[in-house]
């Protein structure tokens, strides 16, 4: 009994301790104008925004966004030979952590587009349940992670917050 008793001071210890780190990034994020313009994305929280501006640092360093999620490991690779290129499987190279954060941020993103109400979703939530609709959930959520990399690389890379209606401005979107 005894035995068991030290064991649960010892988790309420273990969880303490996670609680104040806990803290501590979430106030890291708060005071970091950049870590808070990413928290903007749906299912990017403190740790992971916090993570991204901590290891990639100047993002400029980047042409494009698919580079960006290429250093992370969430493009497919590409082979080519005469002209023809075709893709491989996701090459999963890159920042192990800052990809799984992605992945966990894409499920987050996944939960959230299909609770919510078809007219009150946003244009993000829309092609998400339609990628699900047509894609395994493995797929799915590589493919959110990739977005969110490019949204990140392009909020990190020109300083700029977050706008959902960016895709609008595109000049390949036709509009009514």
């Amino acid at each position: 009994m005894r035995l068991i008793h030290l064991q649960q001071e010892h988790l309420a210890a273990i969880e303490a301790g996670m609680a104040e780190c806990d803290a501590q990034i979430a106030a890291q994020a708060r005071a970091d104008e950049r870590c808070a313009r990413r928290r903007d994305l749906t299912g990017i929280g403190p740790v992971t925004a916090d993570a991204v501006v901590a290891s990639v640092g100047n993002a400029a360093e980047f042409k494009n966004g698919r580079q960006f999620a290429a250093w992370m490991g969430l493009t497919p690779t590409q082979f080519g030979s005469g002209g023809k290129v075709s893709l491989g499987h996701i090459s999963c190279r890159g920042d192990r952590y800052l990809r799984t954060l992605l992945i966990q941020s894409a499920r987050s993103s996944v939960q959230r587009a299909k609770v919510t109400p078809a007219e009150k979703a946003t244009a993000e939530q829309q092609w998400i349940v339609q990628l699900s609709a047509r894609m395994s959930y493995g797929k799915v959520l590589v493919a959110i992670a990739n977005k969110h990399a490019r949204q990140v690389w392009a909020m990190l890379a020109r300083g700029e917050a977050y706008d959902p209606e960016a895709w609008l401005k595109h000049p390949m979107v036709q509009r009514a």
